[in-house]
């Protein structure tokens, strides 16, 4: 995906914008298992991911407890960690080879300095209204798989079952009948 693209998406951005914002980004790359946020760092930059896949997740040392899955062409951080500059409570590894594009925290604030535009990637703070709402509603196994397939359908063709249960918080038996009745 262009850098066009990514901001498009975002909101209106002149060619003298995109300039500066790829002046502003780091492309990286991660391997498989790599991790990018450790728990207990502070969350510094939002990361676009390219390819691949990322899993945010807790572990209290036995068990790892999925917090979110994150896929190509989406927004990734942990959001209270960035937004509250505390400790991560979890951690965000990379679950294949990854490509992201990096935009630190610190160069968001110098590019919104810059230009008001930029106060269109405000935007990418808003993805985790996802998750909330998943959670928020009382939705049944069968409609928790069905919202997810739709919001983010790639997660079901990338992670396997036990993680996207994790996920939705019910069994991984649960999951697999819900996913043989479709």
């Amino acid at each position: 995906m262009l850098i066009k693209e990514i901001l498009s998406s975002l909101g209106q951005f002149s060619s003298n914008d995109i300039l500066k914002f790829r002046e502003h980004i780091v492309q990286r790359t991660f391997r498989k298992n790599e991790i990018i946020l450790e728990r207990g760092a502070i969350c510094q930059s939002v990361y676009f991911i390219l390819s691949g896949s990322f899993f945010q997740y807790q572990s209290n040392g036995i068990a790892e407890t999925i917090i979110d899955l994150h896929v190509t062409n989406e927004w990734m951080f942990n959001h209270t960690s960035l937004i509250e500059q505390r400790a991560s409570e979890t951690t965000i590894k990379a679950f294949e080879k990854s490509e992201v594009i990096e935009l630190s925290l610190s160069n968001l604030h110098s590019l919104i300095a810059r230009s008001p535009s930029f106060l269109f990637l405000a935007k990418i703070f808003n993805q985790t209204s996802t998750r909330t709402y998943l959670f928020d509603s009382s939705f049944n196994p069968i409609q928790k798989y069905n919202y997810i397939k739709n919001v983010k359908p790639l997660i079901v063709q990338v992670f396997p079952v036990k993680m996207i249960a994790s996920y939705l918080k019910i069994a991984p038996e649960t999951l697999s009948r819900v996913r043989a009745n479709h």
